[in-house]
Order: C-alpha cells, then sequence, then structure tokens
C-alpha cells in the first residue's frame, strides 16, 4: 500500500506544476498600460457609467473623467432611480462640461441584471467608435481614455479590460480586493494580451470594446443575467471570434 504522505507529496507536486505553468506567463506579460496625457486624436470613446444612488462614490470618477482629452467625447451616465441626490450631481457636471449627459434607463426587464441593463441602455445611446464601461468607483487619472485605446490599438484588440490599481479606504479593502484577483491568477492563469476565451478575465472597473463588434454580437445581452457579467461579457466575444485581452491597469 502506498503510503499517504507519498499521495500527499504527488498531489502537491502536481498542483504546483499546475500553478507554475499558469503564473511563468505573468513574466512575460507586457508592462502596465501607461497614460497618455496629451490625448489621442483620430477616433472617438463613449463612456458609459451605470450608477444607483452613488452620489457618495461617483464624484471623483466624473471629477477624473472630466479632466480627460481626446478621444473622450461623451459621458454618458445612466441611472437606474436614484434618490440621494446622484442625478443633480449629474446634471450639474452637465452644465460645466457638454461631453457628460443624463440618461434614466427604462423600467428592468425580467432575466436582466439591473447594472447590465443600464449599460445595454448606455450603448443605444453611445456615438462614439469605442465604448468604455466604467464603474461609478472608479477613479481615472488623466490620459486614462487615451491611453486604454492606444493599448487596444498597439495590442490589435476589439476589446480590452485592465487589472486595476486598488486604492480601498480601508485596511480591510485593501488586503481583500487584491487577493480576490490574486485567486483569478491561480484559477485562470497571470494576465496576458490574447489569453484564450475560456480563461479570459475582465474587469468592469474599466471595460472598452470597439461599439460595432459588441453591436454586431449583441451587445450586453449575453450577459444580461450575470451578476459577473464582465467575465460573461468578455468570454462571449472571445468564444465569438473577437481579439480580447486583459492587460495591466496599475499605472
Amino acid at each position: 500500500m502506498i503510503p499517504v504522505w507519498t499521495i500527499v507529496l504527488v498531489l502537491q507536486g502536481v498542483a504546483a506544476v499546475v500553478l507554475l505553468r499558469r503564473l511563468l506567463p505573468g513574466m512575460r506579460r507586457p508592462d502596465p498600460v501607461p497614460p497618455r496625457p496629451e490625448g489621442l486624436s483620430g477616433t472617438t470613446v463613449s463612456v458609459i457609467v451605470p450608477t444607483l444612488n452613488e452620489a457618495e462614490r461617483v464624484g471623483p470618477c466624473l471629477a477624473g473623467l472630466a479632466r480627460q482629452g481626446e478621444p473622450l467625447a461623451e459621458v454618458i451616465v445612466v441611472d437606474s432611480g436614484s434618490q440621494d441626490g446622484t442625478q443633480d450631481l449629474v446634471r450639474r457636471m452637465s452644465a460645466a462640461d457638454p461631453r457628460f449627459r443624463l440618461e434614466t434607463d427604462p423600467p428592468l426587464p425580467a432575466g436582466w441584471v439591473g447594472k447590465v441593463w443600464a449599460l445595454e441602455h448606455g450603448l443605444s445611446c453611445a456615438r462614439g467608435e469605442w465604448i468604455l464601461g466604467m464603474d461609478a468607483d472608479t477613479e481615472p487619472n488623466p490620459g486614462l481614455v487615451a491611453g486604454v485605446v492606444a493599448a487596444a490599438r498597439e495590442h490589435g484588440l476589439d476589446m480590452v479590460s485592465f487589472a486595476p490599481r486598488f486604492a480601498g479606504q480601508s485596511s480591510a479593502e485593501r488586503l481583500l480586493q487584491p487577493a480576490l484577483l490574486v485567486t483569478l491568477v491561480y484559477r485562470t492563469g497571470a494576465p496576458a494580451p490574447r489569453p484564450p476565451a475560456s480563461r479570459l478575465l475582465a474587469n468592469g472597473q474599466c471595460f472598452l470594446v470597439r461599439r460595432d463588434v459588441l453591436v454586431r454580437l449583441g451587445g450586453y445581452a449575453p450577459a444580461r443575467a450575470s451578476f459577473a457579467d464582465d467575465v460573461a461579457l468578455a468570454r462571449h466575444l472571445a468564444g465569438h471570434g473577437a481579439a480580447c485581452g486583459f492587460l495591466d491597469g496599475r499605472r
């Protein structure tokens, strides 16, 4: 009979090999995507920000977007009936910067998650060549929009999202959020410009996709019932031939 400790060592060895195979590509992954404060011409981006009672968090997001230059063409804030002053905050921003506008989404259909429905409504209003979905608690640095589009062009991608630099307000958040991201690396491998669809990661805080590709492949509807809509949509796009990637956005 094989000793139990021998079986344990063998299993640990197999697990270590699998983990190393998934982590080693990270040694060769591209450097963090740099921002481009100087802007980027020749294209247009529509940013969609879904909100629901985000008055305490959305301010830094809107302020950061107001500092973006080209290719940002419009910021569409899709609100789902906030009662905390979120809409008033967006209206004030719109009065100061005509690129901002407030939309309210229609009643939520059966089978849709609220955030995904808001993104779908925003897509129907958008005019840019690129769609950048952004969470209300994201704080974009100057040049972020230009930087993500430049990265997509450089890597020949139709869709790209980014591993974030976390700025949690509490010690627990600073520990928990990166730890959750690391567990994804253990299961799927390190970020890479063109991973297979089944291992593609995505981050809804900063999710860029070509508008024509997104519309052709069904908009946000393929992820309508998912609470992990970013990963579900990214894998749907990649599985239908779109060039998709997950890059390092810590800068």
